[in-house]
């Protein structure tokens, strides 16, 4: 099972018996055949942590579980919808920027300061993103949410790529990430820009930014 982009902001996926799609509610926008959309207080197979990540950044709307027969059309607030296929690998994406993934994938939630430290719970403060990232891994499709589309940037050993935070949406592959800023502590109060604060990414790997910097 994989995503069709219909157009820059929608996409289309076929669903199966006994397979499952996970979206972002409210992110159906039309459907074809015997298809169910059941409310996922687990937010798909990330457990109680999962679940606990997407309270603790006020997201209080659970994911849809999509089951039956048919064909799913997907799309959410005009945003542009940019599709990832992972064959194997580990993909960080932000939470909130989730529009559908394959129920096949494994999810998981990263505390973003288990790397940072105090400066990766400063990012999530600071820079107005969340302290949670969502891991999926394995073979699958991924359609996430961005503003103004969204660019890949390759990440080598000895090429590590600077972005601001805000206009982060993931990455996958082995990368580290480190928040970076060239402010006194002082400074940093109430400043959210890439020219304050860079999420540096080292490793090897892909990092997916976007256009803007505006919050989903």
């Amino acid at each position: 099972m994989g995503f069709r982009r219909l157009s820059t902001k929608m996409v289309e996926a076929q669903v199966a018996p006994g397979q499952r799609i996970f979206s972002q509610r409210g992110a159906m926008i039309a459907y074809r055949g015997e298809v169910s959309f059941t409310p996922n207080l687990m937010s798909g197979q990330g457990g109680v942590m999962s679940a606990l990540g997407r309270r603790v950044r006020g997201e209080a709307a659970p994911l849809m579980t999509v089951e039956g027969n048919g064909t799913v059309m997907f799309g959410h607030g005009g945003h542009e919808v940019h599709v990832i296929d992972l064959t194997g690998d580990l993909l960080h994406v932000e939470a909130d920027r989730l529009l559908a993934f394959d129920g096949a994938l494994r999810q998981g939630t990263v505390f973003l300061g288990s790397q940072g430290g105090v400066m990766g719970m400063v990012r999530g403060q600071a820079t107005g993103q969340g302290l949670f990232t969502t891991t999926l891994e394995g073979q699958g499709s991924v359609a996430v949410l961005a503003h103004g589309g969204v660019l890949e940037l390759s990440v080598a050993p000895d090429r590590p790529v600077n972005v601001d935070p805000q206009a982060y949406v993931g990455h996958r592959g082995r990368l580290t990430n480190r928040l970076t800023t060239a402010l006194s502590w002082r400074d940093m109060v109430g400043r959210g820009s890439g020219e304050a604060f860079q999420l540096e990414l080292s490793g090897q790997g892909t990092v997916f930014v976007q256009a803007s910097e505006e919050k989903l």
